[in-house]
């Protein structure tokens, strides 16, 4: 469930991540699910599976072909929407709920606080800061990406486009702009001759970017508020560069119970649940 838009995904599968040691034993077991995709997520599943108290089961959507496996026990694919979710909470006996979905996957926020209600289980929103424009940024924030769309070719004319595989398709269109579109996992069909497609994932150096963009000869940046230090170093090439930023907003959040910002803040809320069920 870590991909915007995604909790539609058919089709579950278990798969087994990375193993710790648990070389002890509890009476109890906490269970805790989380929604995952996103490092926050990977790094709270190694803090929890560590516990021997504390059995976790991560969630991903199945939208990446190849992810990156969280440690201990994997799900792959959807619930079925928050109704679906909610079945799942009660009949495996989940205790806690964690969402650590990408900033935004905004129907999956408004689901899993949704079915945690109906479970009647605690829930908590892991959820890194966004970006923080710096001395020398040209940021021009727009609050979706229909506007990025509608303000791109004011700003520039070859842009590097890292909002994702799933809003390729709506830059397609714009016309006087060639574009150099980074994604994970390649789009269905063929791309127009003005749209050449880069399959990466990060961590970037800044150094890679500044080769990037000068070998490109990229004039604008086109990027969502995603926050972390995975991806940023494209914002400080930029900087550097002096080029323009076009910055997609976060999508509103709903009324969250509660919210964390790192994974040790979140593994902290969890340990002050109470005790889990029979082991």
């Amino acid at each position: 469930m870590g991909a915007p838009n995604s909790e539609a995904v058919a089709g579950p599968t278990a798969r087994r991540g990375p193993t710790v040691d648990r070389s002890t034993s509890s009476p109890s077991t906490r269970r805790v699910l989380v929604l995952g995709g996103t490092a926050e997520a990977r790094a709270l599943a190694a803090i929890l599976a560590a516990q021997p108290a504390t059995t976790v089961v991560s969630s991903l959507a199945g939208r990446v072909a190849d992810p990156r496996l969280p440690v201990g026990e994997v799900r792959i694919g959807g619930f079925g929407g928050p109704a679906g979710l909610a079945r799942w909470l009660t009949d495996h006996h989940v205790d806690a709920v964690v969402d650590a979905t990408h900033p935004y996957a905004a129907r999956m926020r408004v689901a899993g606080v949704e079915a945690a209600a109906t479970a009647r289980v605690p829930h908590l929103r892991l959820e890194r800061p966004g970006w923080t424009a710096q001395p020398g940024d040209r940021w021009h924030r727009v609050p979706d990406m229909a506007a990025a769309v509608r303000d791109l070719p004011a700003l520039g004319t070859r842009a590097l486009l890292t909002t994702g595989r799933q809003s390729l398709g709506m830059f397609l269109p714009v016309t006087g702009v060639w574009f150099l579109a980074r994604v994970v996992d390649a789009p269905d069909g063929p791309l127009p001759a003005h749209v050449r497609l880069l399959r990466s994932r990060g961590p970037y150096t800044v150094d890679g970017e500044l080769a990037l963009i000068r070998d490109h000869r990229i004039d604008v940046l086109v990027t969502k508020d995603s926050g972390g230090a995975l991806t940023e170093a494209k914002l400080v090439a930029a900087r550097r560069l002096g080029l323009p930023v076009l910055m997609v907003d976060r999508p509103a959040p709903p009324d969250l119970p509660a919210v964390v910002h790192t994974a040790e803040e979140a593994a902290r809320w969890v340990d002050g649940l109470p005790p889990g069920q029979p082991g």
